[in-house]
């Protein structure tokens, strides 16, 4: 059977949506504060939202608050999802918001309740006990859960933004961090829980930048993301900061700004159009495509536009170095004219960087210096570099920077275009007793021939952009007029042949 994920992936793509429909019968919005008013209200919603609702969310909460009556309605409810979304062909996954936290027998007698009495498929729970109070709800894949990281309440910075460090303490990984907030230590620990596919996280929508460091952090997992609607949470906002590379890995779940519009349905028509419209902002792989990179989350498309816009990337007619005519020119030195694109792309080599294993970022000069340093300052990381011209006095090194034979770099750059222009830097790097077998750059121009060539020398490339990327998206948009799109995939394909 299908991982809990592989379940929620496919009810997503079946009916094009990220919409999770919360049922929060709250005692206000009842004509009377009863359970059998509560059961009434439910079906409701999950009648009018059945079309755009990829899973549904009921909060406990609002039922126990009845006992046992209040019990066997949230079971009826269930059920209702259950039966009502499989006769349209694709069940609804049912998440039970519970926010449990115990250990050992509570802790499974919490599971037994809520995926066998109950019937859901995912539950949301505290992870401040730590792991052995997540176990128990990890021991059939089938079923999910979701941990709370970074939420959407008032006080949640009381804790959450607490800074910690692995000093004293128990590496989650081999990667060494520098000091980061709690929740990013949370998104780091789901990471190496998420060993069945059946791990997520809660993630509030009101704080794109914090949405935007737990993806980083956790590139490839599901996230819960309440507080749009009532909340006042930035739909757009939150899927840019959130959103996968696939368009998927988000669900937003919306109770209030649904049962209490005039129209339930085409309220939730509505909030599904605007996720599907942010979706396609996205690049999606092809599936079975080889690829020299590897970056799960979505491209940065602001970035991609900024590229254009500041003149790093630009389309005419160039005479290169070796004497070649090209209809792209691409210049990434002028990153240092423009703080908030040279922040974006920091921000964009963290995704792949924090996947790595390693204890210094090795810039190679010059235009890879300022992205390095950017990067440096952005993800804590030390930085060295590789002198171009070795000192004739003073310590006349040939690596500047405090490091240790024995440690680990990765390589960052500007560009690629074959895999020769980087093994100078790698060379000087080994010769001082680093340990070099990554590099990381901003854009890939080589089709898959530098990758080959790094690879040779036992060094994997990884790129945030490989150009037919960036021409895909330029052309899509209308960013760039689609002449000028074939004839650069044209001087590509001859170059490369």
């Amino acid at each position: 059977m299908e991982s809990f994920f592989t379940f929620l992936t496919r009810r997503t793509q079946d009916i094009s949506s990220l919409l999770c429909v919360g049922l929060d019968p709250h005692p206000s919005d009842l004509p009377e504060p009863t359970a059998q008013a509560a059961r009434d209200f439910c079906l409701r919603l999950i009648e009018a939202t059945l079309p755009y609702a990829a899973a549904y969310k009921p909060n406990a909460a609002f039922f126990e608050m009845y006992g046992p009556e209040g019990w066997a309605v949230l079971k009826e409810v269930n059920e209702t999802i259950r039966s009502a979304s499989f006769a349209t062909g694709s069940r609804a996954p049912i998440i039970l918001d519970a926010k449990r936290g115990d250990i050992a027998s509570t802790a499974q007698a919490y599971a037994q309740s809520a995926f066998e009495a109950l019937g859901a498929d995912c539950i949301t729970l505290s992870p401040y006990l730590g792991k052995d109070s997540i176990d128990p709800f990890l021991t059939n894949h089938e079923k999910g859960v979701f941990l709370l990281c970074k939420t959407s309440n008032p006080g949640a910075s009381d804790l959450q933004d607490l800074t910690v460090t692995e000093d004293g303490g128990p590496k989650t990984d081999s990667v060494s961090r520098p000091p980061s907030p709690v929740y990013l230590h949370v998104a780091h620990l789901a990471q190496t829980w998420n060993e069945k596919n059946n791990v997520g996280l809660v993630v509030g929508a009101t704080q794109p930048e914090s949405l935007a460091r737990v993806r980083a952090a956790a590139p490839e997992l599901w996230f819960l993301a309440p507080g749009v609607g009532a909340q006042g949470g930035d739909l757009d906002a939150a899927l840019r900061a959130g959103l996968r590379r696939d368009g998927l890995g988000m669900l937003i779940p919306v109770s209030r700004a649904l049962s209490r519009a005039d129209n339930p349905r085409n309220a939730a028509r509505d909030l599904r159009d605007e996720m599907v419209h942010a979706q396609y902002t996205r690049r999606t792989t092809p599936a079975g495509k080889p690829r020299s990179t590897d970056h799960p989350t979505p491209p940065p498309t602001a970035l991609a536009d900024a590229l254009l816009d500041i003149g790093c990337v630009k389309f005419g007619e160039f005479t290169l170095k070796s004497g070649i005519q090209s209809p792209i020119y691409i210049d990434l030195r002028r990153l240092v004219a423009d703080p908030k694109v040279l922040a974006l792309v920091a921000e964009a080599f963290l995704p792949i960087l924090n996947k790595l294993q390693f204890d210094h970022l090795a810039g190679l000069p010059y235009a890879a210096m300022p992205i390095a340093t950017a990067i440096s300052l952005r993800g804590g990381w030390p930085m060295i570099y590789p002198r171009k011209e070795v000192k004739a006095y003073g310590t006349k090194a040939e690596i500047e920077g405090v490091y240790q034979p024995g440690q680990r770099a990765v390589v960052i750059d500007d560009l690629i275009s074959t895999g020769g222009s980087k093994f100078e830097g790698v060379e000087k790097l080994t010769a001082a007793g680093l340990l070099v077998s990554d590099v990381v750059v901003l854009i890939d121009r080589s089709s898959n021939k530098a990758a080959g060539e790094l690879a040779a020398r036992g060094l994997t490339l990884h790129a945030v952009f490989t150009l037919p990327e960036l021409l895909d998206y330029w052309e899509r948009t209308g960013k760039v007029e689609a002449e000028k799109i074939v004839a650069t995939r044209e001087f590509l394909l001859n170059v490369a042949g």
